[in-house]
């Protein structure tokens, strides 16, 4: 996922925020002097919670000032004293909170918690009192107006077209009692859109099962159970064995527990979060998000928020992708059907007894797995040694594009466990710095993206050098054990890097990105196509233990068993896409029964009651952080990704000149110029779905 963190551009005064933090002098704050770091990166050894709020204030105030003088300049307005001023304008504040925010994803604490609470309405009303501001609007508008006889090159053309358009659906058309109620509606959606997620935090935190028997642990694979002995210890119940609703607790222990009972307990805390009555429940949270939205829409003349949220995109319209996912969805759940039989008959020849059901799927499906493949998990992770993964994804950047990775120890982190890396260009020249955050912590959400604290453009002719980050919630060393990762955690972290690459190969003159967000994982699925190649594998997958490289036996293995439980991988997803955009196609969310909407689409679509969502109204964290009525983008960018995948092994698998071709089109240039223009420049025509649906097995 790629979750950038970053205030609009669009901003003002604000009011002094209540909270009370120390606040230290502006020649003590790191973000208000030259940071003494290396190539002035964040300077996280003095950076505290205190910092932040003076910090976000002097930016708000520096902001308004560069604002003001565009407004006021006398001279008549110019893509350069316009667009361009508005554009560099509010560099410190986006520094900022992009620090900020992404820490309280990755850091968190509860007086960050509470900062963002109290952050979000005043930044909601200074991102409103630009983007609603009429004199500004004006200067935009007269620059557009006349765009037809500027001189402008695309890159200049898709800026201004893009910065007014921002303006228009922010409601720089609306009058100004319509402009006061979204002021109103911004500050109240941005409160609850923290609350949800601190929800799922702490949900996800206080949803785990004690094992206090050993015999309970029958048939779990060493390295799960130490981890789970870990967690037991962190949480002062040492002598016991703790899984949680990270995914890298779960899932193993849905993988290979015999005990159901135990099973169904862990998998109904992890479907359960933010739908238990509590504290923390999130049903009543999300109906508020919606009915804000649809009433947000409504204002700017949309009929529901998916109308508004699809017509930037490559899909334009809700009809187009609901098309699209039925489209993959009719064969993907045939599969899945056929799946689900050969997993019933599995338990029904062991006398099982009973129907299979959602938390008894991963037990069969790995048994199966190793029936007809002879083939487990546990046989495989020795190979995916987390430092070798990560030195594969490096190998993997040096063959295409030349990329060197230095480790630098001397650059300040937010955390002990943060690893730092220089990346520079086969000629030195310094392209930026990538941190990296592999491992879960109670601070942390859960999941794995990729942002950064910095992003590039040009200052004064000279490029401002990216900082980009790579965080995860992998397997953890145990004693005696390092990080060994399953093949899903080695594909997220080529996914991930994909991401951190381009955010490092972007070159654009201008800090405005205008990515469709249903092509933002082109370039970072794309990179999980190198993972299993044989030819890859030998560069990278190495015992941990005696550095043998993986047996070309076992390289057959999964290759054979490649499309092996796809019925079900592509259902569980597709569900949660129909969801996402069921949720964002209602004209009224105000008396909708969060529990009974989603049974009632899922019977819709025809999903079997073995399979849930992958991501459930009440934890689905998409719908309210960036990807708002777009989770299918990662399918529908995935039918980029294999496409452009075919160019490579038309070619060669680390084809320099293809990828050379695949930087200067797509990973430089997505989100300063159209997508599918910047694809057809790259592929020489539109993409194909065939490889995809072969992907899959679909086809």
């Amino acid at each position: 996922m790629n979750k950038k963190h970053a205030c609009s551009r669009f901003a003002p005064v604000l009011l002094l925020a209540t909270l009370v933090l120390p606040m230290p002098a502006a020649e003590d704050n790191p973000f208000l002097t030259v940071p003494n770091t290396p190539y002035q990166t964040p300077a996280f050894d003095r950076i505290q919670v205190g910092h932040y709020l003076p910090a976000m204030q002097e930016g708000i105030r520096r902001h308004q000032a560069e604002i003001d003088a565009i407004v006021a300049n006398a001279k008549a307005p110019t893509f350069e004293n316009t667009i361009v001023a508005l554009d560099m304008s509010g560099q410190l504040l986006g520094e900022v909170s992009a620090v900020f925010y992404s820490l309280l994803g990755a850091a968190t604490s509860q007086p960050m918690q509470d900062l963002a609470n109290e952050l979000a309405p005043l930044l909601s009303t200074h991102n409103d009192n630009i983007a609603l501001n009429g004199k500004l609007f004006a200067r935009v508008k007269a620059v557009y107006d006349r765009r037809a006889k500027l001189k402008l090159d695309e890159v200049q053309r898709y800026l201004l077209e893009n910065t007014y358009r921002g303006f228009v659906r922010s409601g720089a058309l609306l009058d100004e009692k319509q402009k006061d109620r979204l002021r109103e509606i911004n500050k109240e959606h941005s409160l609850l859109a923290l609350k949800f997620s601190d929800n799922v935090l702490a949900e996800t935190n206080s949803s785990f099962i004690v094992i206090e028997n050993k015999d309970d642990l029958a048939g779990l694979p060493d390295g799960v159970v130490a981890e789970a002995a870990a967690t037991a210890k962190a949480m002062n119940m040492e002598g016991k064995w703790v899984f949680t609703a990270q995914k890298t607790s779960w899932i193993p222990f849905l993988q290979y527990s015999p005990k159901r009972e135990l099973r169904e307990s862990l998998y109904t805390r992890w479907f359960m979060r933010g739908d238990r009555d509590n504290d923390r429940d999130n049903k009543a949270v999300l109906q508020k998000l919606l009915v804000l939205r649809e009433e947000r829409y409504r204002l700017l003349g949309y009929k529901t928020p998916a109308d508004f949220y699809l017509e930037p995109r490559m899909a334009r319209t809700p009809a187009a992708v609901n098309e699209f996912l039925m489209r993959l969805w009719q064969p993907a759940l045939a599969q899945a059907k056929a799946e689900a039989a050969a997993l019933q008959k599995l338990i029904d020849g062991e006398k099982g007894g009973f129907a299979l059901r959602s938390w008894d799927w991963w037990y069969y499906a790995e048994k199966l797995r190793k029936a007809k493949y002879d083939l487990d998990d546990s046989e495989l992770r020795p190979y995916f040694k987390l430092e070798n993964v990560q030195q594969g994804m490096f190998t993997l950047a040096e063959k295409l594009w030349g990329l060197k990775f230095v480790e630098r120890k001397d650059i300040p982190v937010y955390d002990p466990e943060v690893r730092v890396a220089e990346v520079r260009e086969g000629d030195g020249t310094l392209l930026g710095i990538l941190y990296m955050d592999f491992f879960p912590r109670a601070n942390k959400q859960g999941g794995a993206w990729s942002g950064g604290f910095r992003g590039t453009f040009y200052k004064d002719g000279k490029r401002v050098i990216p900082f980009a980050t790579l965080v995860g919630n992998f397997t953890k060393p145990t004693t005696g054990t390092p990080s060994l990762l399953s093949i899903d955690e080695a594909l997220t972290s080529f996914h991930e890097f994909g991401h951190a690459l381009n955010t490092l190969f972007t070159d654009s003159r201008y800090r405005s990105n205008f990515a469709p967000q249903d092509s933002v994982e082109l370039p970072s699925q794309i990179m999980e196509h190198w993972v299993l190649e044989p030819e890859m594998l030998k560069l990278y997958a190495r015992h941990y233990q005696t550095g043998e490289v993986i047996p070309t036996a076992l390289v057959e293995k999964l290759r054979n068993s490649s499309l092996f439980n796809q019925g079900f991988e592509t259902v569980e997803f597709l569900a949660s896409c129909f969801l996402d955009m069921a949720w964002h196609q209602l004209e009224s969310a105000l008396n909708v029964n969060v529990t009974r909407f989603e049974k009632k689409l899922m019977d819709k679509i025809g999903l079997i009651p073995e399979i849930l969502p992958r991501w459930g109204s009440t934890y689905f964290t998409h719908i309210h952080g960036g990807y708002e009525a777009g989770y299918y983008s990662y399918m529908w960018s995935e039918v980029l990704d294999c496409d452009a995948f075919e160019a490579f092994k038309e070619t060669s698998l680390f084809d320099r000149k293809t990828a050379a071709s695949f930087r200067k089109h797509i990973l430089a240039r997505l989100g300063t110029e159209d997508a599918m223009t910047l694809y057809k420049r790259f592929r020489g025509r539109e993409p194909k779905v065939e490889p995809l649906l072969k992907k899959r097995g679909l086809l």
